[in-house]
């Protein structure tokens, strides 16, 4: 059987709360039409973005269950699946794909800081408990766990892995990757800081693993598309330089803080961030609705907010 291929926006999506702090499922279906209306090809569930680290194993379950009966098949569903260790990742596997579940992305288990050789057999051990198709994010500064190309090509033979992000600084990584061809698609992160949205996709990059998709869907789906024809290059450039002050604002606090912010404040459903974080300071946030001003993202997706207006 053929691997899925995924090209183009792959939106890490927050986590929207309702006031009394439980899961806002209606506010996920909105997000996720608003997603697919917007051309993003792939959105993931329960990421970092998502606030995964502060859910239950209970709301973590519920997400998959209910949100995966909102799929209408133009959009992959992909969810965050990684336990604190290799038994725990593979019942949230197993949990995915027997309720619905397109894929999962996985990352190194936080805080234990295993060495190369380990987390190579963790992402090998899971893939051989499940036939869901699987990404792996590599993502050392939250995870403080890194993946040499050496291990990731290695990894990547497993049938089941079919997407790759890369939130290193290493573009000579992302070449070595690239430069191998192993059967999966190559993403990065979308921050302006790490620097490897324009060299991942001038070297044959699929897509972007984005945050900013959140609040500039459309935007992003056009920085993420491969440059098959020289013309996307151009539209890449255009695009990408316009939305750097985004970008960088996107990344301006830890994640979700500045972008799950600026939503609940242009009137998307977002509700608050989940304790101990705090919602954006005002005047931060103000610098976001300037921008998102600056850049008519309002007049583009119909936004009309008092905090909007007050700007």
């Amino acid at each position: 059987m053929s691997k899925m291929k995924i090209e183009g926006s792959f939106v890490a999506l927050i986590t929207p709360f309702n006031q009394d702090g439980s899961v806002d499922f209606e506010g996920f279906r909105t997000l996720l039409q608003w997603q697919e209306s917007q051309g993003t090809s792939a959105v993931l569930m329960m990421g970092s973005t998502g606030e995964v680290s502060m859910l239950s194993q209970a709301e973590r379950h519920q997400i998959i269950a209910e949100t995966a009966k909102m799929k209408t098949g133009k959009m992959k569903f992909f969810y965050g699946c990684t336990g604190n260790n290799t038994d725990t990742t593979i019942d949230y596997l197993r949990f995915a794909h027997a309720n619905g579940a397109d894929g999962a992305i996985l990352a190194a288990p936080a805080y234990i800081c295993a060495p190369e050789d380990a987390i190579e057999d963790y992402f090998m051990e899971v893939a051989d408990a499940t036939d869901l198709p699987l990404g792996i994010y590599n993502n050392p500064p939250r995870v403080k766990s890194d993946l040499h190309w050496d291990n990731l090509l290695r990894i990547f033979k497993h049938p089941n892995y079919v997407v790759h992000k890369e939130s290193t600084t290493r573009v000579g990584q992302v070449a070595q990757v690239l430069a191998a061809r192993p059967d999966v698609s190559v993403m990065c992160c979308d921050s302006p800081n790490l620097g490897l949205v324009v060299p991942t996709m001038s070297l044959g990059g699929h897509g972007t693993a984005n945050m900013t998709g959140n609040i500039a869907p459309a935007e992003l789906a056009t920085i993420s598309k491969p440059w098959h024809t020289p013309d996307v290059s151009t539209s890449f450039r255009d695009s990408y330089l316009g939305l750097l002050p985004m970008l960088h604002y996107s990344y301006s606090a830890i994640n979700p803080v500045a972008i799950k912010s600026l939503m609940k404040a242009v009137g998307l459903p977002a509700g608050e961030l989940r304790k101990p974080l705090k919602a954006m300071a005002p005047e931060g946030l103000k610098k976001g609705l300037r921008i998102v001003k600056e850049l008519e993202l309002d007049k583009q997706y119909g936004w009309s907010s008092p905090e909007l207006k007050s700007i």
